[in-house]
Protein backbone atom coordinates (compact mmCIF):
# COMPACT_ATOMS: atom_id res chain seq x y z
CA UNK A 1 0.00 0.00 0.00
CA UNK A 2 1.20 3.53 -0.70
CA UNK A 3 0.23 6.92 0.65
CA UNK A 4 0.46 10.16 -1.31
CA UNK A 5 1.35 13.19 0.83
CA UNK A 6 1.36 16.72 -0.56
CA UNK A 7 3.00 19.84 0.76
CA UNK A 8 0.62 22.06 2.66
CA UNK A 9 0.35 25.73 3.58
CA UNK A 10 -0.19 24.94 7.25
CA UNK A 11 -0.12 22.08 9.74
CA UNK A 12 -2.63 22.61 12.51
CA UNK A 13 -5.01 20.77 14.80
CA UNK A 14 -5.40 18.39 17.71
CA UNK A 15 -4.20 14.78 17.65
CA UNK A 16 -5.43 12.19 20.14
CA UNK A 17 -2.64 9.65 20.41
CA UNK A 18 -2.87 5.89 20.73
CA UNK A 19 -2.00 4.60 24.17
CA UNK A 20 1.65 4.14 25.07
CA UNK A 21 2.75 0.75 23.76
CA UNK A 22 5.32 0.07 26.47
CA UNK A 23 2.87 0.77 29.30
CA UNK A 24 0.02 -1.12 27.60
CA UNK A 25 2.07 -4.27 27.16
CA UNK A 26 3.30 -4.26 30.74
CA UNK A 27 -0.19 -3.58 32.10
CA UNK A 28 -1.59 -6.57 30.20
CA UNK A 29 1.19 -8.99 31.09
CA UNK A 30 1.59 -8.07 34.76
CA UNK A 31 -2.15 -7.97 35.43
CA UNK A 32 -2.48 -11.39 33.79
CA UNK A 33 -0.26 -12.89 36.51
CA UNK A 34 -1.65 -10.77 39.36
CA UNK A 35 -4.42 -11.52 41.81
CA UNK A 36 -7.74 -9.81 41.03
CA UNK A 37 -9.65 -8.06 38.27
CA UNK A 38 -8.21 -5.03 36.50
CA UNK A 39 -9.16 -2.63 33.72
CA UNK A 40 -6.76 -1.16 31.16
CA UNK A 41 -8.09 1.81 29.17
CA UNK A 42 -6.60 3.52 26.10
CA UNK A 43 -4.67 0.33 25.37
CA UNK A 44 -2.21 0.83 22.52
CA UNK A 45 -3.58 0.23 19.03
CA UNK A 46 -2.29 -1.76 16.11
CA UNK A 47 -0.63 -5.04 15.31
CA UNK A 48 1.69 -4.97 18.34
CA UNK A 49 -1.30 -4.91 20.67
CA UNK A 50 -2.76 -7.97 18.99
CA UNK A 51 0.60 -9.74 19.27
CA UNK A 52 0.78 -9.28 23.05
CA UNK A 53 -2.89 -10.16 23.66
CA UNK A 54 -2.66 -13.20 21.37
CA UNK A 55 0.35 -14.56 23.30
CA UNK A 56 -1.21 -13.96 26.72
CA UNK A 57 -4.52 -15.53 25.67
CA UNK A 58 -2.56 -18.46 24.27
CA UNK A 59 -1.29 -19.00 27.81
CA UNK A 60 -4.83 -19.01 29.23
CA UNK A 61 -5.07 -15.38 30.34
CA UNK A 62 -8.65 -14.05 30.42
CA UNK A 63 -8.61 -10.69 28.62
CA UNK A 64 -11.82 -9.27 27.16
CA UNK A 65 -13.06 -5.94 25.84
CA UNK A 66 -15.23 -4.24 28.42
CA UNK A 67 -18.04 -1.98 27.26
CA UNK A 68 -18.86 -0.47 30.67
CA UNK A 69 -15.37 0.08 32.02
CA UNK A 70 -15.26 2.27 35.15
CA UNK A 71 -12.08 4.11 34.07
CA UNK A 72 -12.33 4.24 30.29
CA UNK A 73 -14.03 7.56 29.64
CA UNK A 74 -14.15 7.81 25.84
CA UNK A 75 -11.38 5.21 25.39
CA UNK A 76 -11.56 1.51 24.62
CA UNK A 77 -11.07 -0.70 27.66
CA UNK A 78 -9.98 -4.26 28.40
CA UNK A 79 -10.85 -6.31 31.50
CA UNK A 80 -8.22 -8.75 32.77
CA UNK A 81 -9.08 -11.53 35.19
CA UNK A 82 -5.89 -12.12 37.13
CA UNK A 83 -5.66 -15.51 38.83
CA UNK A 84 -2.16 -15.25 40.23
CA UNK A 85 1.31 -16.12 38.97
CA UNK A 86 0.79 -19.89 38.68
CA UNK A 87 -2.48 -20.01 36.75
CA UNK A 88 -1.08 -19.88 33.22
CA UNK A 89 -1.32 -23.04 31.13
CA UNK A 90 0.84 -24.72 28.52
CA UNK A 91 0.01 -23.28 25.08
CA UNK A 92 -1.53 -25.60 22.51
CA UNK A 93 0.27 -23.92 19.60
CA UNK A 94 3.30 -21.76 18.86
CA UNK A 95 2.91 -18.32 20.43
CA UNK A 96 3.05 -15.68 17.68
CA UNK A 97 4.66 -12.36 18.63
CA UNK A 98 4.17 -10.97 15.11
CA UNK A 99 6.48 -8.00 14.56
CA UNK A 100 6.59 -7.02 18.24
CA UNK A 101 10.02 -7.15 19.86
CA UNK A 102 8.49 -6.04 23.16
CA UNK A 103 6.10 -8.99 23.11
CA UNK A 104 8.84 -11.46 22.19
CA UNK A 105 11.23 -10.38 24.93
CA UNK A 106 8.78 -9.76 27.78
CA UNK A 107 6.80 -12.94 27.13
CA UNK A 108 10.05 -14.94 26.90
CA UNK A 109 10.89 -13.70 30.41
CA UNK A 110 7.47 -14.91 31.54
CA UNK A 111 7.78 -18.28 29.78
CA UNK A 112 11.18 -18.90 31.38
CA UNK A 113 9.40 -18.98 34.75
CA UNK A 114 6.58 -21.36 33.75
CA UNK A 115 6.82 -25.10 34.52
CA UNK A 116 5.86 -26.19 31.02
CA UNK A 117 7.11 -26.31 27.44
CA UNK A 118 6.39 -23.49 25.01
CA UNK A 119 7.55 -22.10 21.67
CA UNK A 120 7.43 -18.43 20.74
CA UNK A 121 8.13 -17.02 17.28
CA UNK A 122 7.24 -14.05 15.09
CA UNK A 123 7.32 -12.73 11.55
CA UNK A 124 10.40 -12.81 9.32
CA UNK A 125 11.62 -9.45 10.62
CA UNK A 126 11.33 -10.47 14.28
CA UNK A 127 12.98 -13.83 13.59
CA UNK A 128 16.06 -11.93 12.39
CA UNK A 129 16.38 -9.77 15.52
CA UNK A 130 18.93 -10.77 18.21
CA UNK A 131 17.59 -12.55 21.31
CA UNK A 132 20.80 -13.74 22.97
CA UNK A 133 20.78 -10.80 25.38
CA UNK A 134 17.68 -12.30 26.99
CA UNK A 135 18.29 -15.99 26.42
CA UNK A 136 21.72 -16.08 28.06
CA UNK A 137 20.70 -14.58 31.44
CA UNK A 138 17.44 -16.56 31.48
CA UNK A 139 19.40 -19.78 30.91
CA UNK A 140 21.72 -18.73 33.74
CA UNK A 141 18.61 -18.40 35.92
CA UNK A 142 17.74 -22.03 35.16
CA UNK A 143 15.48 -22.01 32.09
CA UNK A 144 16.16 -24.25 29.11
CA UNK A 145 15.96 -22.23 25.87
CA UNK A 146 16.83 -23.37 22.38
CA UNK A 147 16.70 -21.24 19.23
CA UNK A 148 18.28 -20.83 15.83
CA UNK A 149 21.85 -19.64 15.24
CA UNK A 150 23.35 -20.56 18.61
CA UNK A 151 20.09 -19.85 20.41
CA UNK A 152 20.22 -16.19 19.38
CA UNK A 153 17.27 -16.11 16.96
CA UNK A 154 13.57 -17.04 17.19
CA UNK A 155 11.69 -19.29 17.20
CA UNK A 156 12.61 -20.00 20.81
CA UNK A 157 11.71 -23.31 22.46
CA UNK A 158 11.49 -22.89 26.23
CA UNK A 159 11.22 -25.27 29.17
CA UNK A 160 10.89 -23.04 32.21
CA UNK A 161 10.38 -23.10 35.94
CA UNK A 162 12.57 -23.47 39.06
CA UNK A 163 14.49 -20.26 38.45
CA UNK A 164 17.17 -18.90 40.72
CA UNK A 165 18.01 -15.23 41.13
CA UNK A 166 21.15 -13.90 39.47
CA UNK A 167 23.19 -10.73 39.28
CA UNK A 168 23.40 -9.58 35.66
CA UNK A 169 25.52 -6.86 34.07
CA UNK A 170 23.81 -5.55 30.93
CA UNK A 171 26.05 -4.96 27.90
CA UNK A 172 23.79 -2.20 26.51
CA UNK A 173 20.84 -0.27 27.89
CA UNK A 174 17.64 -2.13 26.99
CA UNK A 175 14.32 -1.79 28.80
CA UNK A 176 13.08 -4.97 27.11
CA UNK A 177 15.95 -7.09 28.41
CA UNK A 178 15.72 -5.53 31.87
CA UNK A 179 11.96 -6.11 31.95
CA UNK A 180 12.29 -9.75 30.86
CA UNK A 181 14.65 -10.38 33.78
CA UNK A 182 12.42 -8.52 36.24
CA UNK A 183 9.41 -10.60 35.18
CA UNK A 184 11.40 -13.83 35.53
CA UNK A 185 12.79 -12.55 38.83
CA UNK A 186 9.29 -12.29 40.30
CA UNK A 187 9.24 -16.11 40.22
CA UNK A 188 12.88 -16.85 41.12
CA UNK A 189 14.35 -18.14 44.33
CA UNK A 190 16.36 -15.32 45.89
CA UNK A 191 16.65 -11.82 44.49
CA UNK A 192 17.59 -10.87 40.93
CA UNK A 193 19.76 -7.81 40.34
CA UNK A 194 20.24 -6.04 37.01
CA UNK A 195 23.05 -3.50 36.54
CA UNK A 196 22.49 -1.06 33.66
CA UNK A 197 25.22 0.88 31.86
CA UNK A 198 22.83 3.80 31.34
CA UNK A 199 19.20 4.50 32.15
CA UNK A 200 16.36 2.97 30.14
CA UNK A 201 12.58 3.29 30.38
CA UNK A 202 11.33 2.32 33.83
CA UNK A 203 7.66 1.46 33.21
CA UNK A 204 8.12 -2.11 34.46
CA UNK A 205 9.67 -0.99 37.75
CA UNK A 206 6.92 1.59 38.31
CA UNK A 207 4.13 -0.89 37.59
CA UNK A 208 5.58 -3.77 39.62
CA UNK A 209 5.98 -1.37 42.55
CA UNK A 210 2.38 -0.11 42.16
CA UNK A 211 1.17 -3.72 42.19
CA UNK A 212 2.92 -4.49 45.46
CA UNK A 213 6.01 -6.19 44.06
CA UNK A 214 9.24 -6.13 46.06
CA UNK A 215 11.45 -4.08 43.75
CA UNK A 216 13.96 -1.35 44.42
CA UNK A 217 16.10 0.93 42.29
CA UNK A 218 19.48 2.29 43.32
CA UNK A 219 20.86 4.50 40.56
CA UNK A 220 21.30 2.23 37.54
CA UNK A 221 20.79 -0.97 39.54
CA UNK A 222 17.40 -2.68 39.83
CA UNK A 223 16.74 -5.51 42.30
CA UNK A 224 13.57 -7.61 42.42
CA UNK A 225 12.64 -10.24 44.98
CA UNK A 226 10.13 -13.08 44.49
CA UNK A 227 6.73 -11.42 44.66
CA UNK A 228 3.05 -11.98 43.98
CA UNK A 229 1.26 -8.98 42.49
CA UNK A 230 -2.15 -7.40 43.10
CA UNK A 231 -4.15 -6.22 40.08
CA UNK A 232 -4.35 -2.48 39.36
CA UNK A 233 -6.40 -0.42 36.93
CA UNK A 234 -4.30 1.46 34.37
CA UNK A 235 -5.27 4.49 32.27
CA UNK A 236 -2.61 4.38 29.60
CA UNK A 237 -1.28 7.83 28.55
CA UNK A 238 -0.65 8.81 24.94
CA UNK A 239 2.53 7.40 23.42
CA UNK A 240 5.45 9.86 23.30
CA UNK A 241 6.85 7.91 20.33
CA UNK A 242 3.60 8.52 18.45
CA UNK A 243 3.66 12.16 19.53
CA UNK A 244 7.15 12.88 18.17
CA UNK A 245 6.26 12.95 14.44
CA UNK A 246 3.58 15.57 15.17
CA UNK A 247 5.96 17.64 17.31
CA UNK A 248 8.44 17.61 14.43
CA UNK A 249 5.73 18.47 11.90
CA UNK A 250 4.58 21.50 13.89
CA UNK A 251 8.05 22.78 14.76
CA UNK A 252 9.51 22.41 11.25
CA UNK A 253 6.57 23.78 9.28
CA UNK A 254 6.55 27.58 8.83
CA UNK A 255 2.87 27.68 9.73
CA UNK A 256 2.44 24.92 12.29
CA UNK A 257 0.61 24.44 15.57
CA UNK A 258 -0.43 21.05 16.98
CA UNK A 259 -1.87 20.20 20.39
CA UNK A 260 -1.45 16.71 21.85
CA UNK A 261 -3.56 16.01 24.95
CA UNK A 262 -2.53 13.59 27.72
CA UNK A 263 0.93 12.50 26.57
CA UNK A 264 3.16 10.36 28.79
CA UNK A 265 6.29 12.32 29.73
CA UNK A 266 8.11 9.70 31.78
CA UNK A 267 11.67 11.07 32.13
CA UNK A 268 13.16 7.79 30.89
CA UNK A 269 11.15 8.21 27.67
CA UNK A 270 11.06 11.97 27.09
CA UNK A 271 14.44 12.30 25.39
CA UNK A 272 12.78 13.47 22.18
CA UNK A 273 11.31 16.44 24.07
CA UNK A 274 14.73 17.26 25.52
CA UNK A 275 16.37 17.06 22.08
CA UNK A 276 13.76 19.23 20.37
CA UNK A 277 13.83 21.83 23.13
CA UNK A 278 17.65 21.89 22.99
CA UNK A 279 17.25 22.64 19.27
CA UNK A 280 15.03 25.62 20.13
CA UNK A 281 11.64 24.01 19.53
CA UNK A 282 8.62 25.92 20.83
CA UNK A 283 6.95 23.15 22.83
CA UNK A 284 4.86 23.91 25.88
CA UNK A 285 3.81 21.40 28.54
CA UNK A 286 0.42 22.19 30.02
CA UNK A 287 -1.62 20.59 32.80
CA UNK A 288 1.31 18.50 34.04
CA UNK A 289 0.11 15.80 36.45
CA UNK A 290 0.63 12.19 37.51
CA UNK A 291 -1.81 9.43 36.57
CA UNK A 292 -1.42 5.86 37.86
CA UNK A 293 2.23 6.45 38.70
CA UNK A 294 3.16 7.93 35.30
CA UNK A 295 3.75 11.66 34.59
CA UNK A 296 1.40 13.08 31.94
CA UNK A 297 0.99 16.48 30.22
CA UNK A 298 -0.75 18.18 27.31
CA UNK A 299 1.81 19.28 24.69
CA UNK A 300 1.52 22.23 22.31
CA UNK A 301 4.11 22.57 19.53
CA UNK A 302 4.47 25.54 17.16
CA UNK A 303 6.65 26.69 14.27
CA UNK A 304 10.22 27.11 15.46
CA UNK A 305 13.69 28.19 14.37
CA UNK A 306 15.78 25.13 15.09
CA UNK A 307 19.53 24.83 15.66
CA UNK A 308 21.68 21.72 15.33
CA UNK A 309 22.43 19.49 18.30
CA UNK A 310 24.08 16.18 19.22
CA UNK A 311 22.27 12.98 20.18
CA UNK A 312 24.69 10.61 21.88
CA UNK A 313 25.52 8.70 25.06
CA UNK A 314 22.76 8.48 27.66
CA UNK A 315 20.33 10.37 25.42
CA UNK A 316 20.21 7.49 22.93
CA UNK A 317 18.22 4.95 25.00
CA UNK A 318 15.73 7.72 25.79
CA UNK A 319 15.25 8.58 22.09
CA UNK A 320 15.88 5.28 20.34
CA UNK A 321 12.39 4.96 18.79
CA UNK A 322 12.20 8.66 17.89
CA UNK A 323 15.54 9.09 16.09
CA UNK A 324 14.10 8.78 12.53
CA UNK A 325 11.73 11.69 13.25
CA UNK A 326 14.46 13.66 15.04
CA UNK A 327 16.76 13.19 12.04
CA UNK A 328 14.02 14.77 9.94
CA UNK A 329 13.90 17.73 12.35
CA UNK A 330 17.67 18.09 11.98
CA UNK A 331 17.18 18.63 8.24
CA UNK A 332 15.40 21.91 9.11
CA UNK A 333 17.92 23.06 11.72
CA UNK A 334 20.76 25.50 11.24
CA UNK A 335 24.11 23.72 11.45
CA UNK A 336 25.22 20.10 11.62
CA UNK A 337 23.51 17.58 13.87
CA UNK A 338 25.47 14.47 14.89
CA UNK A 339 23.74 11.27 16.02
CA UNK A 340 26.08 8.59 17.42
CA UNK A 341 26.17 5.65 19.85
CA UNK A 342 22.93 4.48 18.21
CA UNK A 343 24.07 1.20 16.65
CA UNK A 344 21.02 -0.44 18.29
CA UNK A 345 19.04 1.12 15.43
CA UNK A 346 20.66 -1.40 13.08
CA UNK A 347 18.65 -4.28 14.59
CA UNK A 348 15.19 -2.76 14.94
CA UNK A 349 12.26 -3.61 12.63
CA UNK A 350 14.60 -2.39 9.90
CA UNK A 351 18.14 -1.07 9.84
CA UNK A 352 16.83 2.33 10.88
CA UNK A 353 20.10 4.13 10.26
CA UNK A 354 20.17 3.00 6.63
CA UNK A 355 16.41 3.41 6.16
CA UNK A 356 16.36 6.96 7.57
CA UNK A 357 19.37 8.11 5.56
CA UNK A 358 18.03 6.48 2.40
CA UNK A 359 14.63 8.15 2.64
CA UNK A 360 15.85 11.62 3.60
CA UNK A 361 18.60 11.52 0.97
CA UNK A 362 15.98 10.76 -1.68
CA UNK A 363 14.07 13.82 -0.48
CA UNK A 364 17.18 15.98 -0.95
CA UNK A 365 18.58 16.14 2.59
CA UNK A 366 22.31 16.45 3.20
CA UNK A 367 22.64 13.42 5.47
CA UNK A 368 25.43 10.90 5.89
CA UNK A 369 25.28 7.39 7.34
CA UNK A 370 27.89 6.39 9.94
CA UNK A 371 28.47 3.05 11.63
CA UNK A 372 26.55 4.03 14.77
CA UNK A 373 24.40 6.92 13.62
CA UNK A 374 24.25 9.73 11.09
CA UNK A 375 25.39 13.26 10.36
CA UNK A 376 22.75 15.74 9.20
CA UNK A 377 23.70 19.09 7.68
CA UNK A 378 20.58 21.20 7.95
CA UNK A 379 19.21 23.93 5.76
CA UNK A 380 18.69 22.14 2.45
CA UNK A 381 15.09 22.24 1.18
CA UNK A 382 13.33 18.89 0.73
CA UNK A 383 11.50 17.95 -2.47
CA UNK A 384 8.84 15.30 -2.82
CA UNK A 385 9.79 11.89 -4.17
CA UNK A 386 9.13 8.18 -3.60
CA UNK A 387 10.19 6.88 -0.17
CA UNK A 388 10.08 3.31 1.15
CA UNK A 389 9.01 2.43 4.69
CA UNK A 390 11.30 -0.63 4.72
CA UNK A 391 8.38 -2.35 6.46
CA UNK A 392 9.08 -0.26 9.60
CA UNK A 393 6.37 1.79 11.31
CA UNK A 394 8.80 4.45 12.60
CA UNK A 395 10.25 4.98 9.11
CA UNK A 396 6.78 5.10 7.53
CA UNK A 397 5.68 7.83 9.94
CA UNK A 398 8.89 9.86 9.58
CA UNK A 399 8.62 9.79 5.79
CA UNK A 400 4.95 10.73 5.96
CA UNK A 401 5.73 13.85 7.99
CA UNK A 402 8.63 14.60 5.63
CA UNK A 403 6.05 14.65 2.84
CA UNK A 404 4.13 17.42 4.64
CA UNK A 405 7.32 19.45 4.93
CA UNK A 406 8.75 18.84 1.44
CA UNK A 407 7.71 20.70 -1.69
CA UNK A 408 5.50 18.91 -4.17
CA UNK A 409 4.24 15.38 -3.66
CA UNK A 410 5.77 12.50 -1.73
CA UNK A 411 4.75 8.86 -2.13
CA UNK A 412 5.42 6.53 0.81
CA UNK A 413 5.42 2.87 -0.21
CA UNK A 414 4.75 0.19 2.38
CA UNK A 415 2.70 2.77 4.24
CA UNK A 416 0.67 0.08 6.00
CA UNK A 417 3.68 -0.47 8.30
CA UNK A 418 2.40 2.43 10.41
CA UNK A 419 -0.49 0.20 11.51
CA UNK A 420 1.90 -1.70 13.78
CA UNK A 421 1.68 1.06 16.39
CA UNK A 422 -0.56 3.81 14.99
CA UNK A 423 -3.45 2.59 12.79
CA UNK A 424 -4.94 6.09 12.48
CA UNK A 425 -1.68 7.76 11.52
CA UNK A 426 -2.41 8.51 7.87
CA UNK A 427 -5.91 9.86 8.54
CA UNK A 428 -4.47 12.12 11.24
CA UNK A 429 -1.65 13.28 8.96
CA UNK A 430 -4.02 14.25 6.16
CA UNK A 431 -6.34 16.00 8.63
CA UNK A 432 -3.54 18.01 10.27
CA UNK A 433 -2.15 18.83 6.83
CA UNK A 434 -5.50 20.24 5.82
CA UNK A 435 -5.72 22.31 9.02
CA UNK A 436 -8.98 20.71 10.10
CA UNK A 437 -9.23 20.43 13.87
CA UNK A 438 -10.35 16.91 14.73
CA UNK A 439 -10.92 17.54 18.41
Amino acid sequence: MQQVVSSTSRVEGVALLPGDKSISHRAALLNSIAHGESHVSNFCEGDDRESMLRCLRGLGAEITKHSSCPIAGSFECFRIEGRGPYALTEPQAVLDAGNSGTTMRLVTGLLAAQPFFSVISGDSSLRSRPMRRITEPLVEMGAYIMGRSNDSLAPLAIRGGSLRGIEHEMSVASAQVKSALIIAGLYAKRETTVHQRSSSRDHTERMVRAMGGDIRTDGLTVTVRPSELSAVDVRVPGDISGATPWLVAACCHPNGRIRLPRVGINPTRSGALDVLQAMGARIRMQNVREEDGEPVADLVAESSDLSATEIAGELVPRTIDEIPALALAACFATGTTVIRDAQELRVKESDRIHATVSGLTALGADIEETQDGMIVRGGRALSGTVCDSFGDHRIAMAMGVAGLLASGQTIVTGAEAADVSYPGFWQTLHRLGSGRDGS
